[in-house]
């Protein structure tokens, strides 16, 4: 009888192999261990049965299929199917067929069921096995994306440890000719400071690339070339240092308008420097000098800015003061104005309650002047661009081809001529016009078109000084149509005479 299926000894002692009721299968495992201490199971016997696969199943049918068929022949041929030997034969052939056939089909079920098994089981640890394995990748994908970050943070700052060595390194060679970083007055301004940052880098690499001095290549020493190599090299230190010192000097103190001195000064130095390197041919480059030269012209541009800018404000400020000063004017002159009507509306009411026609008739008559003036009052105030226009000179300060135009808002415009001739010039202004209009600031403005050619102060534009003739700007005025009712084309200047007549020198213009 053939042995249940299931899991019995392999050949290997610590493999067990799979029974399938009527074969041995090729699905093996291996053999569990006992626990330390507990009893060791009794070991199934391995079923004594030949191992038939299902291969050698179909063969053996088919050759007792085809015996069988061969004895049908004998018996058709000889006439013996009555023998009962044959008949028993074949019914044991049959069932051994039909057993076979069932041992096949079981067998087979249950490999299917032990591959399903099997193969259930495999996926489940392959599934384990993969999750472990896609853990522990994506552990070193972290480990690598770690280690690859910080590799890049340590290569960033090699670099950037590397670029200050090899900065650190230019800036001492700089230093040792004496190229320090100092501060421009053009650093702050927008306008000019990307110039000097290229005119710098421009200097910098003047001096690493040995291009600031030239000297001498064959020169010895005691006989010896090295040597004076060395030498000149050592000479060509000093002497850089010795200029750059200087240039920088110069620039610190160079101001708004002593550029001409500053570059002066520096170029002596570089003079200087060749006179004394005079036995080793030893120069300043032409074209450094001129980097350093405009080095101390961008200094001066912006120096000359701020000073204009400087001034520009306090001549607004100036020009605000001139202002208030003109509504705290007109602001008083109308409260005057007010409190003279109500003081003429009330005696006008007395003279009227007495009867008094003439007396109220004159009363009227002033009401209404102050009126008119209250009108022109309020006019002035409301419109900024009104007021008056006054052309002055002062022959004794700046000669006789030289006017001052401009205008105020002031109630009394010699009010303010006055005020520009005080002590601050040894002359009183002498006016050569001054008249109202509705639009002094375009009148202003149209004379100052006229003349710009002739400014005297060409940077600070509130400064209002022209060098023209008094007839010139009359001849200005008629040509633009502006009315004007009186206009003196020579000027008085009675101190400025009188002064040169007690000196007894002839009266000569200035200038």
């Amino acid at each position: 009888m053939s042995a249940a299926a299931g899991w019995y000894d392999d050949q290997d002692p610590g493999w067990i192999r799979w029974w399938d009721g009527s074969r041995w299968t090729e699905h093996v495992q291996p053999k569990a261990q006992p626990a330390p201490g507990a009893a060791e199971p009794a070991r199934s016997a391995a079923p004594s049965v030949d191992r038939l696969s299902k291969r050698e199943a179909r063969e053996r049918a088919a050759a007792a299929e085809s015996h069988i068929a061969e004895l049908e022949g004998l018996i058709d041929r000889h006439g013996m199917r009555a023998f009962a030997d044959l008949d028993d034969y074949r019914a044991s052939v049959e069932a051994e067929l039909e057993a076979s056939r069932r041992t096949a089909e079981a067998a087979a079920a249950s490999l299917v069921a032990t591959a399903q098994v099997e193969r259930e089981r495999m996926l489940a640890e392959a599934r384990v096995a993969l999750g472990r394995a896609e853990a522990e990748l994506a552990t070193v994908d972290e480990e690598v994306h770690a280690r690859t970050e910080a590799r890049r943070l340590l290569d960033g700052e090699i670099a950037a440890a590397r670029a200050e060595l090899v900065e650190v390194t230019t800036t001492a060679e700089l230093q040792g000719v004496g190229l320090f970083d100092y501060d421009h007055p053009a650093e702050t301004s927008a306008e000019l400071a990307s110039r000097l940052e290229s005119l710098r880098y421009a200097i910098k690499n003047a001096v690493r690339d040995k291009r600031a001095v030239t000297a001498t290549s064959g020169f010895t020493f005691n006989g010896s070339a090295s040597q004076g190599r060395k030498f000149v090299s050592d000479m060509s230190k000093v002497l850089l240092r010795a200029y750059n010192a200087e240039a920088e000097n110069a620039l610190k103190a160079t101001k708004a308008g002593n550029l001409q001195t500053a570059q002066t000064r520096l170029t002596r130095a570089a003079e200087q420097i060749a006179r004394s390197g005079t036995m080793i041919d030893l120069r300043i480059e032409d074209r450094y000098h001129e980097l350093r030269l405009e080095e101390l012209q961008l200094a001066s541009a912006h120096l000359r800015v701020l000073q204009a800018e400087k001034e520009m404000e306090r001549e607004r400020r100036a020009e605000l003061r001139e202002q208030a000063k003109a509504a705290a004017e007109l602001q008083a002159e109308h409260d005057r104005l007010d409190k003279e009507r109500a003081h003429y509306a009330a005696t006008l009411a007395a003279l009227e309650g007495n009867g008094d026609v003439e007396g109220a008739a004159r009363m009227r008559a002033r009401i209404e002047d102050v009126d008119r003036a209250l009108i022109q009052v309020d006019h002035r105030a409301a419109n900024v661009r009104a007021g008056y226009v006054y052309v002055i000179s002062n022959v004794g300060a700046f000669g006789e081809r030289m006017v001052k135009i401009g205008m105020t808002r002031r109630l009394e415009p010699m009010d303010r001529v006055v005020e520009l001739g005080d002590a601050s010039v040894p002359f009183r202004f002498d006016v050569h016009a001054l008249f109202f209009a509705d639009d002094a600031v375009g009148v202003e403005a149209m004379l100052h078109r006229t003349f710009a050619d002739h400014r005297v102060n060409r940077v600070n534009l509130r400064r209002e000084f022209f060098y023209v003739t008094p007839d010139e700007v009359l001849e200005a005025l008629k040509a633009h149509s502006v009315e004007i009712v009186e206009f003196a084309v020579h000027p008085a200047a009675e101190e400025f005479r009188a002064s040169r007549a007690l000196d007894g020198s002839e009266p000569t213009p200035a200038g």
